[in-house]
């Protein structure tokens, strides 16, 4: 079927000049499958809206009548190339009637009511109706002229694409008029790969079905251009309804709505309550219009914020869709925070909102703000809007987000937006990171957040945020392992630890506390990018100059020594010494102690003046930041943040402006700008450290490295490998495979893994040492004894037989006979250090790579590093020296370096392993023996499942509810 403002495609087999009967005859009586429910989706349109995507079946035939009754002639002809005014009672079985496998059709709805469809029919060479193993379909797609332009054709190719796919079809073809460009277009910037022809009057576009690169960019494009819409239509309505405002003055509902003319806000603003007095709806209530109902306001209604008990909600949304209102902010509690009857009425509403096709943010939210000027929009329960600014904050939790506003106001900084989300239900905070990825009143994003719904997205979101503006993040309940009742989303079998390692090589400011959040959000609004490690240190005090240098060293910084000023320095001597260590070559920052003058005389004044003299010395040099320790000055630390740097119209540093590649020095702030002032000396050098560790990556970004090819990889064999063993092992859950099978796999990538021979009796061992050639290892197997050397289960540099026999006898005497120890027989290699390299799925993360030394190390230290897959070659070398232990590979104490690079090559091979073929659901490398010359792989384990859903690489989707 077809669109003509989205677009509208024609088959053959659709149109009424091509033998629509000979369709209704070939199809099935009934749905011939059962119905795939896993096609059903929610999606975010172009315009921020939502619709529900799902199959047609019989029972949509009414549906569908109305649908097509509501579409122009112009778009029937697009579709049809015919006039085509009406339904056939054939054409309606045709059109609902669908085996899912070689006849699949799509509905996109709003309301329970279709606004587009899309069908494909499975067809042969000679484009006749075909089954499997025949792998092309005609596609077609019509929408209603009510929804053209909102990028609903291009979500149902998305989804189309991928049913096509799993029901084993790689090609669609379709046939276009040539005056419907928009139709065209759907297909052309799809970014599949396609040819076009053009006969007989008609466009005839054929489209590989094959994720590409282009593809791929563009989903991801739409996307964020669509949730960002979305988030913009909740934070800049026209206007606003409180629902729910009572007639107690202290009642959630009245104070919202005194919070939203407080701040003055620009749109309209309505109060509902159904209870309201004639008087009331006549008088109004705050100087607001009243209303008894939503369908009671004339005009429309852009955002509702819904403070009314949980059990009248359903009617209220009920009301807002009907009405048009575009989103939902959903204060009342009692839901999924209240126990399981509560997390089925939170999953009923997200279902009843999304099928209007409103966001929700909350339930249980404390609600939004937006300081622009042109909106001045405060929907929340905080008493004042926040001062205007530039920095964009989002919490999963009301208290915490209090406690932020509390903490950012008072140490004067300003806010561009802020989300409280609360369950977290629908609206999450990878859909506020999309808004802020271009929103240009947002240069800092603060998150602080208690789940991660899609860690995968969010990584990659947060990758291509970190780009453009600091990313700065803490998560609550990290070490519990317990997420928030009410935040679904999918559980992470890795450790926090990871999790934060992940996090930081996608760029992503990673703090421990609220209070590390603010103090680096105020250092990045306020100042520019540090271009180095170097830390100029002055000041009038030499003890907390001497305090600031150990935690520069600390934090791994490289302090110069600290020049003391005496106490008796005045503000110029301050700006005069400040201006000096700023001018300097070998300074890339500067740390500012201060404590206070002596004498009342003194101190008279002394932090205006003193702050007027610290802007002066930055302003001269715009390029490298400045923080102020203080001790007992408050009111300097007031005066500095009185500068105006964040507010609109003179921002701080903007990164965005910035291209990625550029060294993060390319942009300066404007002169005066806020200094960033901190009770602790601590406190300000750890936000400067976190500022020098994002700017080398945003550095580092410039040249991310490149996924190597290697010509002895057998990727193809690989695949029939891998496909051949799992049709064998019989088991939907997958197998590990056995010591031969997984050498056969990984040799495929050039992953030699050294034979090992059993050896139940010595007999066996000795034959085994034979064949593999002097010196040989003697080794148990038992899943007790493995990795335990501190056991006595591996004997070493056997060298001939009679001391083989000798081990293998005190082996059995000290732990028990060989049946239960299973003992192996492996040829000695070359010393080194004994690490280990691991790759597997994690259902939430995704593929992951990690790295370490064998043993205690990363077993009793937690010494591992982690990268998310695909791995760079840049990748693989930050990766090999980030454990604490690496020095032991690099020659520590005098020792021979061993061969690192052969390392590298290693785990890029794994990498492509796991990428190539997400069959592989785990491999473990251990031990690697790195060498001076080479490494050796001695074990290696494979595992092998159905591949994993990867919901972050499919067509674009909300998550289900």
């Amino acid at each position: 079927m077809q669109t003509p403002a989205d677009g509208s495609a024609h088959t053959s087999s659709d149109s009424a000049a091509h033998a629509p009967a000979a369709d209704a005859a070939s199809a099935p009586a009934a749905d011939q499958h059962p119905y795939p429910s896993h096609w059903e989706a929610d999606v975010v349109l172009r315009d921020g809206g939502t619709a529900r995507i799902r199959p047609i079946t019989a029972a949509d035939a009414d549906r569908l009548v109305s649908f097509f009754e509501q579409v122009s002639d112009e778009s029937k002809y697009y579709r049809f190339f015919a006039p085509y005014p009406r339904l056939s009672a054939k054409d309606v079985h045709r059109f609902t009637h669908h085996d899912h496998v070689d006849r699949v059709g799509l509905a996109a709805t709003i309301g329970g009511e279709f606004i587009a469809t899309v069908r494909y029919d499975r067809i042969d060479a000679q484009g006749r109706p075909a089954s499997a193993p025949a792998d092309e379909a005609e596609v077609a797609f019509l929408v209603q002229d009510a929804h053209q332009g909102r990028g609903v054709a291009s979500a149902l190719l998305e989804h189309i694409a991928a049913v096509a796919r799993e029901r084993g079809i790689r090609r669609f073809a379709a046939e276009v008029l040539p005056a419907n460009t928009k139709m065209v277009k759907v297909f052309t910037d799809a970014g599949y790969q396609q040819q076009r022809s053009f006969e007989d009057g008609v466009v005839r576009l054929e489209l590989d079905l094959e994720p590409t690169d282009r593809s791929v960019a563009v989903q991801h494009a739409r996307e964020q251009r669509a949730e960002a819409r979305s988030v913009q239509r909740l934070l800049a309505p026209g206007s606003v309804a409180v629902i729910g405002v009572g007639r107690a003055e202290d009642s959630v509902g009245r104070g919202v709505l005194r919070n939203l003319l407080r701040a003055g806000f620009t749109g309209r603003v309505h109060a509902v309550n159904r209870a309201f007095t004639d008087r009331a709806t006549t008088e109004g209530v705050e100087g607001a219009p009243a209303h008894r109902s939503v369908r009671d306001i004339a005009g429309p209604v852009d955002l509702a914020v819904v403070t009314v008990p949980a059990e009248h909600v359903p009617e209220v949304v009920a009301e807002c869709g009907e009405h048009g209102v575009q989103g939902l902010v959903v204060l009342s509690a009692g839901y999924a925070e209240s126990g399981p009857e509560g997390l089925e009425r939170q999953r009923e509403l997200v279902r009843q909102a999304r099928s209007y096709g409103m966001r929700l943010i909350g339930p249980n939210a404390f609600g939004v703000i937006n300081t622009a000027s042109a909106v001045r929009l405060n929907a929340s329960l905080a008493p004042e809007l926040a001062a205007a600014g530039r920095i964009g904050l989002f919490t999963q939790s009301g208290a915490i987000g209090i406690a932020l506003l509390s903490r950012l106001h008072r140490r004067g900084a300003g806010l561009s937006s802020f989300v409280s989300a609360g369950n977290r239900a629908d609206v999450s905070g990878n859909d506020v990171l999309q808004y802020w990825y271009d929103d240009p009143d947002t240069d800092v994003a603060l998150m602080y957040l208690e789940s991660i719904g899609n860690p995968r997205k969010f990584t990659r979101l947060a990758r291509r945020a970190a780009a453009a503006k600091p990313l700065v993040v803490v998560q609550g309940a990290r070490h519990s392992g317990i997420a928030p009742t009410g935040h679904a989303g999918a559980a992470t079998r890795l450790p926090h630890a990871t999790v934060s390692a992940l996090l930081r090589q996608a760029g992503v400011i990673r703090v421990d506390t609220v209070t590390e959040l603010v103090d680096a959000g105020l250092l990045l609004a306020g100042q520019p990018l540090p271009a180095g490690p170097r830390v100029a240190i002055l000041g009038n005090s030499e003890s907390l100059g001497l305090l600031t240098y150990d935690a520069c060293v600390a934090e791994g910084l490289r302090p110069l020594p600290p020049r003391d000023l005496t106490t008796a320095a005045t503000p110029e001597d301050f700006r005069a010494a400040l201006g000096a260590a700023l001018a300097a070559d070998t300074c890339d920052a500067a740390v500012v102690t201060v404590i206070p003058s002596l004498g009342e005389s003194s101190r008279e004044g002394q932090g205006e003046t003193l702050a007027t003299a610290l802007r002066a010395a930055a302003a001269a040099c715009p390029t490298k930041p400045v923080a102020v320790v203080h001790v007992e000055l408050g009111e300097l630390a007031e005066a500095l943040s009185a500068a105006a740097s964040t507010k609109p119209g003179s921002p701080a540093v903007r990164p965005a402006d910035r291209p990625p590649a550029a060294p993060p020095t390319a942009a300066a702030p404007p002169p005066h700008a806020r200094i960033p002032a901190y009770p602790a000396a601590e406190r300000a050098v750890r936000a400067l450290a976190e500022a020098v560790t994002y700017a080398q990556w945003r550095h580092d970004i410039a040249d991310p490295g490149k996924v190597p090819e290697y010509d002895d990889i057998d990727e193809q064999g690989a695949a029939d490998l891998i496909a051949d063993l799992l049709a064998k092992g019989g088991d939907p859950h997958g197998l590990t495979l056995g010591p031969d099978d997984a050498r056969d796999l990984l040799g495929r990538y050039g992953i030699a893994v050294h034979a090992v021979l059993p050896a139940p009796d010595a007999d066996a061992a000795a034959d085994a040492a034979a064949r593999l050639g002097y010196p040989v290892a003697l080794k148990t197997t038992a899943p007790h004894l493995r990795h335990r050397p501190d056991l006595g289960g591996v004997r070493l540099d056997l060298a001939d037989e009679e001391q083989l026999r000798r081990a293998y006898r005190e082996l059995t005497h000290a732990l028990g006979r060989p049946a239960e120890l299973r003992p192996v027989v492996q040829a000695m290699v070359a010393r080194g250090v004994d690490t280990v390299v691991r790759a597997g799925h994690d259902p939430a993360a995704g593929a992951v790579l990690s790295f370490g030394l064998a043993g205690a190390a990363s077993e009793l230290l937690g010494d591992t590093a982690h990268r998310l897959i695909p791995v760079t070659d840049r990748d693989a070398r930050t990766l090999v020296g980030s454990i604490r232990t690496a020095p032991l590979l690099f020659g520590w104490r005098g020792a021979a370096p061993v061969d690192t690079p052969a390392l590298e090559e290693l785990l890029q091979r794994v990498s492509r392993l796991v990428d190539d073929h997400p069959e592989v659901v785990t491999v473990s490398l251990e031990p690697v023996v790195v060498a001076q010359d080479g490494l050796s792989v001695l074990s290696g384990t494979v595992r092998l499942a159905p591949p994993p859903a990867r919901d972050d690489l499919g067509p674009r989707t909300l998550p289900a509810y």
